[in-house]
């Protein structure tokens, strides 16, 4: 984006670069901002749905569709209370520490192939550090608002959170491993193709990874049957019983935010990414290329008039473009399917008890885990899902067209013995000749093995 202000708008280089910082951030903010309304929205419909009701239907039409606005205009009317015992500082920094924190893992998580607002080698390692930090924002705001009920939701919050990682730690693991990079941009794109190709039907261990990757989640962003630290029925309001007004809000955008954060995180590293189950591109080749392709030349070809570096030779460039529009528009899916499931699951079961999170963590979710680590670390140092091999993208297919990940180290050390091979063998100079130029002959390594026989 910076290269396109620079070149389009003859801006200052520091100039584009600063734009298309401010850029970045305003979009994610927005997107996730709006995105954090909508699932308000959805929330209250399914529960409606779940518990045989309707949901909103009064504010923005039938079905509701402004009622997250109007509740966002109540908050913000409302006044800001500090209690008389509370840390006033702390109790004021708390809600922004979780909002940045949920906010700025975003940096690294891309929408499509190379959408990204930094590209990060060890973007899964920066995600699941930033989400930590949003712990310290329920044990601040519990520390600081001067209540027991809040303190004991705050304890809560961060023994359930610490405990959770451990597991939800080995689980992303396996993705890693698996693909040789920390890079979620290549991790997507290495299932590219059908969808045997994704990780989740890798092998049985990385689908049961899946699922437990899933459930610590859920429990490491707060939500039910994991909301303890929130409990309406023993802790009041758990951590945030003291707020009202826009700092009570900034808690929920920040749990939402985490909610699609976890959602797109898997599916990146189990589900494909942006990759849709069928790659309609391969299938749709012909029609890509002699209509879609014509039709986006013509309209770089209108873009030429107003932008002076765009020429019609751009047009596969705006194709790809295009193409990336449409695997972020499935990366959006995929992760509004993983908050929804997680709203259904929070409808469904009933919250559980303090003693019954820990034991699902640590009695369940750590020896899973871990056996599953070891599981698909075996299957893949057996190489058993390995057969004819139809290179796709990073992908190739193995017996009974399940999908096979190739390690980036395999395929390096690979490339390294083919180099090897190629490099020519070094003259060898012949001690019984002349001196000069015209003494020195070349031998092949047969012919001297065979002189030093000869020698001996």
């Amino acid at each position: 984006m910076a290269d396109f202000f620079h070149n389009s708008f003859r801006l200052p280089e520091s100039l584009a670069y600063l734009t298309a910082a401010v850029i970045h951030c305003v979009l994610i903010i927005l997107v996730v901002a709006v995105g954090a309304l909508l699932f308000i929205w959805l929330e209250r419909k399914v529960s409606g749905r779940i518990q045989d009701r309707l949901g909103p239907t009064r504010v923005g039409g039938a079905f509701g569709w402004l009622q997250t606005l109007a509740d966002g205009i109540k908050l913000i009317a409302k006044e800001d209370i500090t209690p008389k015992d509370a840390d006033w500082l702390l109790f004021k920094l708390a809600p922004y520490i979780g909002f940045a924190a949920s906010y700025c893992a975003y940096i690294a998580l891309p929408f499509a192939d190379g959408w990204a607002a930094r590209h990060m080698n060890t973007a899964v390692f920066f995600i699941l550090a930033v989400l930590g930090i949003e712990v310290f924002s329920p044990i601040l705001a519990g520390y600081a608002s001067g209540s027991k009920w809040s303190l004991f939701g705050a304890i809560r919050e961060a023994a359930q959170v610490v405990s959770y990682e451990v597991p939800l730690g080995m689980c992303v693991v396996v993705p890693v491993f698996l693909c040789g990079t920390m890079n979620l941009v290549t991790i997507g794109n290495m299932q590219a193709g059908l969808f045997t190709n994704w990780l989740v039907f890798n092998d049985p261990f990385t689908f049961v990874i899946a699922v437990v990757y899933f459930t610590c989640a859920t429990a490491s962003v707060n939500r039910a049957p994991f909301d303890l630290a929130e409990a309406e029925s023993e802790l009041v309001a758990g951590f945030h019983t003291e707020y009202s007004g826009l700092r009570w809000s900034f808690f929920f955008m920040a749990e939402y935010g985490s909610m699609f954060l976890v959602s797109g995180l898997a599916a990146i590293l189990f589900f494909g990414g942006w990759h849709g189950p069928i790659p309609i591109g391969e299938i749709l080749g012909d029609f890509l290329a002699y209509v879609v392709t014509p039709l986006v030349g013509i309209v770089a070809w209108l873009l030429s008039f107003v932008f002076k570096n765009v020429h019609t030779a751009d047009h596969v460039a705006v194709a790809g473009h295009i193409a990336n529009s449409l695997g972020c528009l499935n990366f959006l899916l995929k992760g509004l399917i993983g908050v929804t499931v997680m709203m259904w699951v929070r409808w469904t079961l009933p919250r559980l008890r303090i003693d019954q999170v820990m034991t699902t963590c640590l009695k369940y979710c750590v020896p899973i885990a871990a056996i599953c680590f070891l599981g698909a670390l075996g299957w893949r140092v057996a190489d058993w899902t390995t057969g004819a091999d139809i290179p796709l993208v990073g992908i190739h297919y193995g017996k009974g067209g399940r999908g096979m990940v190739r390690e980036s180290w395999v395929e390096q050390t690979q490339s390294a013995k083919v180099a090897e091979n190629d490099v020519p063998d070094a003259p060898i100079t012949d001690p019984n000749a002349s001196d000069g130029p015209t003494g020195s002959v070349e031998q092949s390594p047969d012919e001297l093995l065979t002189m030093k026989g000869g020698d001996q």
